[in-house]
């Protein structure tokens, strides 16, 4: 028997003043576009370590875990493969915004001026700002 399982990564939404974080991938898929800042969980570690991880690479900042605002799991989200992402609300607790790692850039977007989102991001932050 040959265990098939989709791959996980998780999304972090950080909202400060009404102005989302994304980060403006650096590679495909979606290259050069926006998007939520994560990436995938390594194994053995846990979906709120990977995403802290995630995070200070892709942004610079440290964050802290505020709630979980759901699992996004469309097996056509991602073209590379069927991926199921767990999204987490953070809040900064250091650093300063500075893209690295797969990102090109790292910024703040007002809600009422978000550029076109990768994957299904655009879903998951309407969810959010529903939510906040």
């Amino acid at each position: 028997m040959t265990l098939r399982s989709p791959a996980l990564t998780v999304d972090g939404i950080l909202i400060e003043a009404g102005s989302i974080l994304l980060i403006q991938r650096k590679h495909s898929p979606f290259q050069g576009s926006w998007a939520l800042p994560g990436g995938f969980v390594e194994y053995g570690e846990k979906t709120e370590d990977a995403l802290i991880r995630e995070m200070s690479e892709e942004t610079g900042l440290k964050i802290k875990i505020r709630a979980l605002l759901g699992v996004y799991s469309d097996p056509s989200r991602d073209p590379r493969g069927h991926t199921v992402t767990v999204v987490y609300l953070v809040e900064p607790v250091g650093g300063v915004v500075n893209a690295g790692d797969d990102a090109m850039s790292a910024k703040f977007f007002k809600a009422d001026e978000l550029p076109e989102l990768a994957f299904d991001h655009a879903i998951i932050v309407k969810d959010a700002f529903q939510r906040i």
